[in-house]
């Protein structure tokens, strides 16, 4: 047998089936009870070193005005 047809017929039969179970046991994996924390985590990781905006209370820095608006 030819080396393509017979790497044709792997990948037509064997390697499909390879690929479809990868694709189920990739899913299966992320639906996996227990993950909601470490997927939770992983979406807010680029925010943990954000600077919070301060709070309304705070005198220590005004800006230019001393009663701030919102942008509409």
């Amino acid at each position: 047998m030819e080396t393509y047809t017979f790497l044709r017929a792997f990948a037509d039969s064997w390697h499909l089936l390879f690929m479809f179970c990868f694709f189920i046991g990739v899913f299966v994996f992320i639906l996996r009870p227990g993950s909601k924390k470490v997927h939770d985590e992983s979406a807010n990781m680029i925010f943990r070193n954000d600077d919070k905006p301060e709070g309304a209370g705070s005198d220590s820095h005004q800006g230019r005005h001393a009663d701030p608006k919102e942008a509409r």
